[in-house]
């Protein structure tokens, strides 16, 4: 079992940046493949970015490609969302996940553990 908590959100202006991170506990974190999803008010909870156990693969929602940057450092048990050119349509509250899925798995159901999320909010 892994507990996580993300932290980093914020208000920022359009076309600023933000990096959000995720900190589990536990000695297993690298055997989680790591996503980050988000919900913004009145929406369902979507996928934004996942990266394999590795760090050898990486899948991206089309809305952010090019955009945001998803890392992790196993040795720090943390998983990062680099957010760049950001736009007002990415507010949401921002969730990382724990899945024991060998790959960069974009499906919500394959996501085992979930953290508390954390808010962004870009102001035109």
């Amino acid at each position: 079992q892994v507990q996580l908590v993300e932290s980093g959100g914020g208000l920022v202006q359009a076309g600023g940046s933000l990096r959000l991170s995720c900190a589990g506990s536990g000695r297993t974190f690298s055997r989680y493949a790591m996503g980050w999803f988000r919900q913004a008010p009145g929406k369902e909870r979507e996928f934004v970015a996942a990266i394999s156990r590795s760090d050898s693969s990486t899948n991206y929602a089309d809305s952010v490609k090019g955009r945001f940057t998803i890392s992790r450092d196993n040795a720090k048990n943390t998983v990062y969302l680099q957010m760049n050119s950001l736009k007002p349509e990415d507010t949401a509250l921002y969730y990382c996940a724990a899945s024991y899925s060998d790959y960069a798995t974009t499906r919500q159901t394959r996501y085992d553990y979930w953290g508390q999320g954390t808010q962004v909010t870009v102001s035109s």
